[in-house]
């Protein structure tokens, strides 16, 4: 039996953010999701070395006896790559970046994991998440502290504790060995699918709809209606029996790469249609600027088609008086725009006043209409209620998270989120390890070694708006 894989890798920017901190791979032996994280400047940075560092596997030349130890070494290169990095760069301290990678080797796959990106695997129509996510939140739950469905909406279910940073501290990553049976369908992606998508959606999509390009696109496309305020990216790959396809039927050898690592990285998102999509693009359009003519353009002092510059017409000459007519539709055609910009800049704004998040007003948890963001001069969000806790009193992770602002459903939702994030914090500082959110980095040291048989809960640098980016 002859092994290969089929794969399609999708990246999108999303409807919030600026840039891309995610990465894909996707080639004949080697899947990669890498979500960035460390704010602006080293999000798309650290996801993008992991990516250079791991892509040379991407070939035939190790054997399923030593995949997984080439795997392993691949991403500690890459994690002295970004402490390299951050040497060099000072301004990209505290970076850091998930990584979900699977590497064939024959029918064998090395799989190595560290962040919250996910793996899932759709078997016989079955859907597993193989990954466990490496997150304070999922500490809770393995903990018996909260219920699964308690973290889907927990505050701090971003706060990831095991990542691939520029930081000292060895985290090893979860590694395994499965087998590739022909049939099974993979599913890579970072949070900002599995965090707005619910697994029965992913499920139904990934086995209905066969086409691994038109499959992945249907994803990103979902997480996008969804409202996804992260970066979202996928990698779908089916194992098949080269043997049993019809002659002409084999699949691609190219390599995919996506995201911050590609070169298309800065493209626009995708978005295709639901409320989150047109809401995002009225906010782009109020954002651009308008367009001015340019003079040269309007052609009321050049010279008449085919004369030369001052000459007289001719008595033969099309004397008609073409230009003002044109110069008058684009006086209209300006109004226009400029008018339904205006618009498109007013139903953007009161869509943003329809919005809550919880924050820091006053050095207080506060209760925020609106969203974090400004349109030119216009801040788009309002500080509504204050709770009276002084951020001053809090844990520096909540300090963190709240400063990257935690998005709710309804004012309801921000209240009880608001309430619940104090209530948490003051339950979970005399025995939760002080993490910061995706901004920071733990210092050298600053890991204790657990007790046996206790869960790894070593803080890590998370994104700063919800990993993924």
């Amino acid at each position: 039996m002859n092994i290969a894989l089929r794969y399609a890798a999708r990246s999108d920017v999303g409807l919030v953010r600026s840039n891309n901190q995610d990465s894909g791979y996707a080639g004949p032996h080697l899947l990669v999701v890498a979500d960035g994280m460390g704010g602006h400047a080293g999000g798309d940075v650290a996801s993008s070395i992991a990516i250079a560092a791991l892509a040379p596997l991407d070939g035939e030349s190790h054997g399923p006896d030593d995949a997984l130890a080439e795997l392993e070494r691949s991403i500690d290169h890459a994690r002295q790559d970004l402490v390299d990095r951050s040497v060099t760069d000072p301004e990209l301290v505290g970076m850091g970046t998930t990584v979900t990678a699977i590497l064939r080797a024959g029918n064998k796959l090395a799989m190595a994991h560290l962040g919250d990106s996910r793996a899932y695997l759709l078997r016989d129509g079955e859907l597993t998440q193989v990954t466990t996510d490496h997150t304070f939140v999922q500490h809770l739950v393995d903990t018996g502290r909260i219920s699964p469905d308690e973290a889907e909406t927990h505050p701090q279910r971003n706060v990831v504790m095991r990542v691939l940073g520029d930081f000292d501290i060895d985290l090893t990553p979860d590694m395994s060995v499965r087998e590739a049976k022909p049939g099974d369908r993979w599913l890579l992606c970072s949070d900002g699918l599995s965090g707005f998508v619910s697994p029965e959606t992913i499920g139904q999509t990934l086995a209905d709809t066969p086409d691994v390009d038109e499959c992945a696109d249907h994803l990103l496309q979902l997480a996008l209606r969804a409202g996804s305020t992260d970066n979202v990216t996928v990698v779908v790959a089916d194992i098949v029996d080269v043997d049993a396809l019809p002659d002409g039927a084999a699949p691609g050898t190219g390599a995919q790469i996506v995201g911050s690592a590609a070169i298309d990285r800065d493209a626009p998102t995708s978005a295709a249609d639901g409320p989150a999509a047109r809401a995002a693009a009225l906010m782009a359009s109020a954002n651009a600027p308008a367009a001015t003519e340019d003079p040269a353009a309007d052609g009321a002092a050049d010279p008449a088609e085919g004369e030369a510059p001052g000459e007289t017409p001719g008595d033969g000459d099309d004397l008609r008086p073409g230009r003002a007519p044109r110069r008058w539709i684009t006086v209209v055609a300006i109004l226009l725009v400029v008018a339904g910009l205006g618009v498109a800049g007013w139903a953007g704004y009161r869509w943003t006043q329809t919005q809550y998040y919880v924050g820091v007003a006053d050095g207080q948890v506060a209760v925020f209409r609106g969203i974090p963001e400004n349109a030119g001069p216009v801040t788009l969000s309002t500080p509504i209620e204050l709770t009276g806790t002084r951020v001053a009193d809090l844990p520096g992770y909540v300090v963190d998270r709240l400063e990257t602002t935690i998005p709710a459903e309804s004012l309801e939702d921000a209240r009880a989120r608001a309430e619940r994030l104090v209530a948490e914090a003051a339950e979970e500082s005399t025995d939760a390890p002080a993490t910061g959110d995706t901004t920071e980095a733990p210092t050298e040291g600053a890991a204790e070694t657990p007790e046996a048989g206790a869960p790894d809960v070593t803080p890590a640098p998370t994104d700063g708006a919800g990993s993924g980016a």
